[in-house]
């Protein structure tokens, strides 16, 4: 199913879709048979995704993106359909098909990463998912192809059980949020290990933030980036993956709902527009 061979450990990114080219097949035809009105309820989606994810299949991507197995295990599967849909709505949003192909490649391995740490339980959101997710992926990109500096080795392990462990429970809140408090030393470690501004480095910071940011008045985030910290971290050329991620991760839940769809499609080009005045 994964092509070895292309793997590629110059400074070119490696292409998502060599990697995991019957994966990305498999996107491209959600996204041909929604357009067709083949697709029409999550329920339509939800059998078309455990009809191709065989056991075979999930060891194959779970060989390369530990955690895969476990994060689809949960609640029938229900962020595995998620990450499939945000595929499907990633490929579909006018923001992806008007980026450089560079842009779309990053966006398709920050979509493959960004949920794979993600624990579902009944009632309960996992605000910590993102940091974890950036863990996973940190040390598994190299192994599909990107690039790190010489101190990789030496700071791989340090860095993910700090950014592993950076939670922290506020008084008056029963569950642990990302402690945010945390990034700037999470963020100098990947620019260390993979050189700031790499594909790598911007793949990671998309999955790390993307539950860092309030974009839909219905559904707050537990723990959003400051205005400050905004300004610190988030620059010209993370914003628009990160528009086109929280974009995307609506249209994973939304895609069959019309209304809401819509809604939160509006608020969070505008979020992101607030963000775009804050860091120019």
């Amino acid at each position: 199913m994964y092509n070895l061979e292309t793997m590629n450990t110059s400074q070119e990114m490696p292409r998502f879709d060599d990697q995991f080219p019957e994966l990305n097949h498999f996107i491209c035809t959600l996204v041909d048979d929604y357009n067709a009105g083949k697709i029409n309820s999550w329920d339509d989606l939800e059998l078309r995704v455990h009809a191709f994810f065989s056991p075979e299949t999930m060891e194959q991507i779970e060989s390369y993106v530990p955690g895969w197995q476990k994060m689809s295990s949960y609640n029938n599967g229900i962020t595995l359909v998620h990450v499939m849909c945000v595929f499907l709505g990633l490929l579909m949003l006018p923001e992806y098909t008007s980026m450089t192909s560079y842009q779309q490649g990053l966006m398709k391995w920050a979509v493959l990463f960004h949920d794979v740490e993600k624990v579902v339980e009944k009632g309960k959101r996992d605000p910590k998912h993102g940091f974890r997710s950036a863990v996973t992926a940190a040390q598994r990109l190299p192994m599909l192809g990107f690039t790190t500096t010489p101190e990789y080795n030496d700071l791989m392990g340090t860095w993910s059980e700090f950014t592993y462990s950076a939670v922290i429970t506020p008084e008056g809140m029963t569950e642990p949020i990302q402690d945010n408090q945390k990034l700037p030393e999470i963020i100098s470690g990947i620019q260390q290990m993979f050189g700031n501004g790499s594909p790598a480095a911007l793949i990671i910071k998309t999955v790390l933030f993307h539950v860092s940011i309030n974009v839909v008045k219905e559904w707050p985030q537990a723990a959003p980036l400051s205005t400050e910290e905004v300004a610190r971290y988030i620059d010209r050329e993370l914003t628009p993956l990160l528009r086109a991620m929280a974009l995307a991760d609506n249209e994973g839940w939304n895609m069959f709902y019309p209304e809401s769809r819509a809604q939160q499609r509006a608020e969070t080009l505008e979020a992101f527009e607030r963000i775009a005045n804050q860091i120019s």
